[in-house]
C-alpha cells in the first residue's frame, strides 16, 4: 500500500516528512485556487527534494504543465479537472511522467465515461467531489468502488484520517486494485502546512496492520 502525501510546501515541514514519515509520493498542488498553491519560487527549494513528487493540475494547458514538471522535477502528474482522454493522450506523447487521473465521486459513477482514459493513464485517483477540486476532509462511499471495472490501479482519496486505516485495510482486502492512500486536509495544521507526527502514526499503523494481516492470510 503506497502512502501519497498532497498538499506540501513549506521546506521545513517536506524535510520533516522526508526525514520522518518517508511517504512514497509528495504532492504539489499547482491550482492558483487553493489555499495550497505552490509558487514558482519554491522551485529550488522543492525540485531537489529526495522523494518522488506529484504536480496537481486542474483543467491546465499542457505546456504549462510541462513547465511545471521541468521545474519542480515531477515524477508524476495528477488530472484533478475535466482533462479529455484526447488530452491526456497527447500529454502522455510528451512526458516520461506517470499520469494519474482524478476520479471526483458524488453519488455514483458512469464508468463508461473513463474507458478512453485507461490506454493513456498509469492510475485513478478517487476523491470527493468539491467544488475546491479536493481538500474537503469530507469521505465518498467506497462501496461505489466495488464495481470498478478497469484493470488499473487506484489510490483512495478524501476525508481519510488516523482512525482510517483498519477500514482501508479491510476494504483493500475486497478490492485488490486499491495501491494506495492520498492523505491531506486531516492531517493539517494549516492549509500546507501538515502534522508530522500525526502522519507518521499513520502510516506505522498502515504498515504495521498490512504486515500483520498479510501474515494470518
Amino acid at each position: 500500500m503506497e502512502v501519497k502525501v498532497c498538499g506540501m510546501r513549506e521546506p521545513e515541514n517536506v524535510q520533516g516528512l522526508i526525514q520522518e514519515v518517508k511517504p512514497d509520493w509528495m504532492g504539489l498542488i499547482f491550482y492558483e485556487k487553493s489555499p495550497r498553491f505552490v509558487l514558482d519560487s519554491s522551485a529550488e527549494k522543492l525540485k531537489g527534494v529526495p522523494i518522488k513528487k506529484v504536480g496537481v493540475f486542474v483543467n491546465e494547458e499542457i505546456d504549462q504543465i510541462l513547465d511545471k514538471v521541468e521545474k519542480f522535477d515531477l515524477k508524476a502528474i495528477q488530472l484533478h479537472g475535466k482533462e479529455s482522454p484526447e488530452m491526456v493522450r497527447e500529454l502522455s506523447n510528451q512526458t516520461d511522467c506517470e499520469l494519474w487521473k482524478v476520479i471526483s465521486v458524488k453519488e455514483d459513477v458512469d464508468w463508461g465515461l473513463y474507458k478512453d482514459y485507461v490506454p493513456h493513464i498509469n492510475l485513478f485517483l478517487f476523491d470527493t467531489a468539491t467544488k475546491a477540486h479536493g481538500g474537503s476532509g469530507q469521505k465518498f462511499d467506497w462501496e461505489i468502488l466495488k464495481s470498478y471495472p478497469f484493470e488499473k490501479g487506484y489510490f483512495l482519496s478524501g476525508g481519510l484520517d488516523e482512525e482510517s486505516v483498519d477500514e482501508i485495510l479491510e476494504f483493500a482486502a475486497q478490492s485488490p486494485h486499491l495501491k494506495g492512500v492520498d492523505l491531506n486536509s486531516k492531517f493539517e495544521l494549516s492549509p500546507g502546512l501538515k502534522n508530522i507526527q500525526k502522519l507518521r502514526n499513520f502510516k506505522n499503523h498502515l504498515m504495521n496492520s498490512g504486515a500483520n494481516n498479510h501474515k494470518q492470510n
